[in-house]
């Protein structure tokens, strides 16, 4: 995960002086939930939880972007049975990889797929980290506004991809759930790149 971190900004850094970029810092809310598998015995509610972390957008011409970001973020659920409600909360360190297209207006649209490594999971009742995988993709998208002081609020929609579960179905719950996410952010930005607004 790391060398896969490290080459991701050596690369950028790379490239600073042929391109525009900004560098950012950005924190905001989680709302979270699985999707798919079979959670019919039981109440599935979202869960609210964080981001935070930063990114680098290096700009191609004045209005497209590749931002490549590591955020600290939440995902998990809200699990309940009967009259018992539980929190199932995964960590990740994710690596989102957005190709970013910003309007003269300050307006952005973005999309890009997203890699999770897994740092934590607290599960009710579990004292090992077996109950998801070490590893989450998905694909995101989202759009934002970018004010030309460098202060900006986007929202994005994460969808998994990979199968969350990492035990067997025979323990009677069905591993095959995906994670699914709603980022609500502000940012900041330095080195602001203004060509075209």
């Amino acid at each position: 995960m790391k060398k896969i971190i490290f080459s991701l900004f050596l690369l950028a850094a790379m490239q600073t002086n042929a391109q525009h970029f900004e560098l950012g810092a950005k924190a905001g809310v989680n709302i979270s939930n699985f999707t798919g598998g079979d959670f019919s015995t039981v109440e599935k509610e979202s869960l609210i939880g964080y981001h935070v972390g930063g990114f680098i957008s290096f700009f191609i011409g004045n209005n497209v972007a590749i931002q490549p970001e590591v955020l600290l973020s939440t995902a998990g659920a809200k699990i309940g049975v009967g009259n018992q409600t539980e929190d199932y909360k995964l960590t990740y360190i994710n690596v989102p990889v957005m190709l970013k297209y910003r309007f003269v207006q300050g307006f952005y649209l973005e999309a890009g797929p997203q890699f999770g490594f897994k740092v934590g999971d607290d599960i009710p009742g579990q004292t090992t980290e077996d109950f998801a995988k070490n590893m989450d993709l998905s694909i995101a998208g989202g759009l934002g506004y970018h004010f030309k002081m460098g202060l900006g609020i986007g929202a994005r929609y994460t969808a998994g991809i990979s199968k969350v579960g990492d035990f067997d179905a025979s323990q009677g719950q069905n591993p095959d759930f995906k994670n699914s996410n709603i980022q609500i952010s502000l940012f900041y930005t330095l080195f602001n790149n203004r060509k075209g607004k």
